[in-house]
């Protein structure tokens, strides 16, 4: 099992930036991908951006392409989500998560089953 606690959120104007951090504590780190998802009032959790253990391979959702990236640094044990040109529509509680490795399509990181461990999420609020 792999601990996670994320850092970073806030309220910030629209057009803004903010860079979320995820660390991690527990198993090796390097050997999970990590995801970050993310809920808006009265909407399902859903996938923002992904990253592989070596940190090579991302993966995106449409919204947030180009404007949001994802890193990680294993000796760190943390993984990051740098968000620019925010807009009111990224307001959501974000969420890291931490799962295995175990299939190569992107499909797969996409899915929240995939991630056993979550972080307890940091709100990110963008005013217009």
């Amino acid at each position: 099992q792999v601990q996670l606690v994320e850092s970073g959120g806030g309220l910030v104007q629209a057009g803004g930036s903010l860079r979320l951090s995820c660390a991690a504590s527990g198993r090796t780190f390097s050997s999970y991908a990590m995801g970050w998802f993310r809920q808006a009032p009265g909407k399902e959790r859903e996938f923002v951006a992904a990253i592989r253990w070596s940190g090579g391979i991302t993966y995106y959702a449409d919204p947030v392409k180009g404007r949001f990236t994802i890193s990680r640094d294993n000796a760190k044990n943390t993984a990051y989500l740098q968000m620019n040109s925010l807009k009111p529509e990224d307001t959501a509680v974000y969420y890291c998560a931490a799962g295995l490795e175990r299939y190569s399509s992107r499909s797969y990181y996409e899915e929240e089953r995939r991630y056993p461990d979550w972080g307890q999420g940091t709100q990110v609020t963008v005013s217009s």
